[in-house]
């Protein structure tokens, strides 16, 4: 099995058990050095889509799981890694015992733009969901978005 560090809307644990049913979790941790983003506004349908990015003072929220190779296969289509929307990156993660490798996705477009108003909520759901701080929580909650029924740029 194969560590996948889920970030994003993947943070939710029900989400990940129907996407990856035989791939259970492992923990949290943090990505240090690196901060959540958006991009590739041109491939969502509603906005941007979340990524990481390296950023010598940000952090990331990540949960841990221990993903089967059927499981991958179908996570990296789902992901549209097949497709060339994202691709797998390997990072280390901190977590409270010790840090460990783990990959995760990582989107194959340029940084920017703004996600949906309702994909923000999914995040900030999931990343509860997961146990994540509360001002972690909160920041998804309060960054600045478009409005749901927005398509195209604003």
């Amino acid at each position: 099995m194969a560590l996948y560090a889920a970030y994003g809307s993947n943070l939710d644990p029900q989400q990940m058990g129907a996407r990856c049913p035989h791939s259970p979790p492992r923990g949290n941790g943090w990505l240090t050095g690196w901060r959540l983003t958006f991009g590739g506004e041109d491939r969502g349908f509603e906005g941007s889509l979340a990524t990481v990015v390296e950023d010598p003072v940000g952090e990331v929220y990540v949960a841990l799981y221990d993903v089967t190779s059927p499981d991958a296969a179908a996570l990296d289509e789902w992901e549209g890694s097949d497709l060339g929307l994202y691709r797998k990156l390997r990072v280390r993660v901190h977590t409270l015992d010790h840090d460990v490798v783990a990959w995760l996705y990582v989107l194959d477009a340029f940084e920017g733009g703004l996600p949906s108003a309702r994909y923000l909520q999914i995040m900030a759901d999931a990343a509860a969901a997961a146990g994540a701080p509360d001002d972690y929580v909160r920041d998804l909650r309060t960054r600045p978005c478009r409005s749901s029924g927005s398509i195209g740029p604003d």
